[in-house]
């Protein structure tokens, strides 16, 4: 075999080698690798639908998906708040203003294994307080506003992030018994310290200081309140002169007194006796116990 033979029958053994080992070895060497996904950790997340922020009451009914929020163990609200809770906000704020009767008790919660740190006695009631304030800053009443906490076993959560641990109950707030009470504490004012005119000797005129002038608009207001109510005066006098005469004269000062109340807003039915000299208050021995003793003295019945 000659020599150019040979040169060719080795660059065919060469090439015929270089292929085999190619295919066996390194045909993989430009397939893209594939990377096997790395499954991921679960991560508990709050649906926005879980927790939505509500309002809904006689006369408002507002939900949105977003909400308040609070880091764990902290009782202060996260903000920014989202528009959407502003928007219910502001909804809540002219619902109040148009019923100035209607309350809403803020619950706010917690759950068992966090910290309060607060001056609260739990950490819901903190939260309640904290949503309150903002109410107020956003121009709601707090007199409107009551506050209460509640401990729960668990939340939802994102992280360390409570997703809206409040709830708002509506109800009209109950003013009977607060009216009731007003005006009976109006009346045991008037008739604790009633309104007493002094009258000079064998006179039975008396100009009205700003003290006696509040106690017959205190009268005029109970009355005016109450249609029912009774005026009753009350007409004494000293011990000088004979008692007859004495009866007569605290009768007509009782009668001054009633004239004088009905031209100065004193619209009630009212009642006029006279105790004469019977019941004095001061020591008749003395000038100025004979003065106290001239008198009118105005109360309800």
């Amino acid at each position: 075999m000659s020599k150019k033979a040979l040169y060719l029958l080795g660059i065919a053994i060469t090439i015929i080698l270089g292929t085999f080992l190619y295919l066996k070895f390194c045909c993989n060497c430009t397939k893209p690798k594939t990377i096997d996904p790395i499954e991921k950790p679960i991560v508990t997340t709050p649906e926005a639908s879980l927790v939505p922020f509500v309002l809904n009451g006689s006369g408002i009914d507002y939900h949105t998906t977003d909400n308040i929020k609070f880091l764990k163990n902290n009782a202060a609200v996260l903000v920014p708040i989202g528009d959407s809770v502003n928007i219910g906000i502001e909804k809540l704020k002219a619902f109040l203003t148009s019923n100035p009767k209607q309350k809403i008790t803020i619950t706010g919660y917690a759950t068992s294994d966090e910290t309060n740190t607060t001056k609260f006695e739990n950490l819901g009631v903190a939260r309640a307080n904290d949503v309150k304030n903002y109410f107020v800053t956003k121009g709601l009443t707090g007199s409107q506003l009551d506050t209460k906490g509640e401990i729960v076993d668990k939340w939802q959560t994102n992280s360390d992030t409570l997703f809206g641990p409040v709830s708002y109950k509506f109800e009209v707030a109950d003013t009977t018994a607060v009216a009731t009470d007003e005006w009976s504490l109006l009346k045991e004012k008037i008739n604790t310290d009633p309104l007493t005119l002094h009258f000079s000797t064998s006179k039975s005129r008396n100009i009205l200081g700003a003290d006696e002038k509040q106690k017959v608009a205190d009268i005029a207001k109970y009355t005016a309140h109450d249609k029912a109510a009774v005026v009753l005066i009350v007409g004494h006098s000293d011990n000088v002169g004979n008692r007859d005469s004495n009866v007569a004269l605290g009768q007509k000062r009782a009668e001054f007194t009633k004239n004088y109340l009905s031209k100065n807003g004193i619209g009630a039915q009212i009642e006029t006796e006279s105790k004469g000299p019977d019941e004095p208050i001061g020591d008749n021995g003395t000038r100025e116990g004979k003065a106290s003793n001239r008198r009118t003295v105005i109360t309800i019945k």
